[in-house]
Parts: C-alpha cells; structure tokens; sequence
C-alpha cells in the first residue's frame, strides 16, 4: 500500500475549490491534484507530472505552488510544515499570474 503525506485544509480549501471551480471537470482534476500531492513516492522522487508542484521566487516563505490544470491558470498554493502539507489558497485563473500579489495580500496564511 502507498504512503500518504498528511494534507491539512485549515482554511477550508477543498470546499472553497467545490464551490468556486467553474466546472466538473475542474473539480475532478482538482481532486488529481490533491491526490497527486499526498502521494509520498512523488514527494520521494520529486516527480509531479500532473501539478507541476514547485517552489514560488520571490517570498521569504517556502511557499509552493502546483497546478489544478496547466491551461485553466487554476493553482493551488500550499505550504510544508513539519514534513506536512497545509493547503493555503486557490488561484483563480485569471489572477495566477499575480502570485507575488496574491501571497502578500493574505500574508497572515503563510508562516
């Protein structure tokens, strides 16, 4: 059976996603991300075909981000806290070329 890295949804991400993703289809390859993310042999390998998972320049935070899919924009920008993932925002995909813009603006998110 496959090791599962913890995920933690403290702010309610997956329902936000539930809510906000436009279509099923978004929705459905939103639930391949998470899943892709909790799985530890990617995390052993750092091999995230399906999300892309990589690090965000510009912030003193080690602060991630990995793609629901690579043509909608839709991102979801997640943090490692002891050897955890914490799931921190949603990205629309009109704003995930604003990713300096939308971390400072809820910089009380990110440790």
């Amino acid at each position: 059976m496959a090791e599962i890295k913890p995920l933690f949804d403290e702010y309610g991400i997956i329902l936000m996603a539930q809510k906000k993703l436009p279509d099923d289809t978004l929705r459905m390859a939103f639930f391949e991300a998470l899943a892709e993310l909790e799985d530890n042999e990617c995390h052993r390998k750092r091999s995230f075909p399906k999300t892309r998972l990589h690090r965000v320049t510009g912030v003193k935070e080690a602060v991630y981000r990995a793609d629901i899919t690579k043509v909608s924009g839709w991102r979801i920008h997640l943090q490692y806290i002891d050897d955890r993932l914490h799931l921190k925002d949603l990205i629309e995909g009109s704003r995930h070329d604003d990713t300096l813009k939308v971390i400072k603006s809820k910089k009380d998110r990110y440790e």
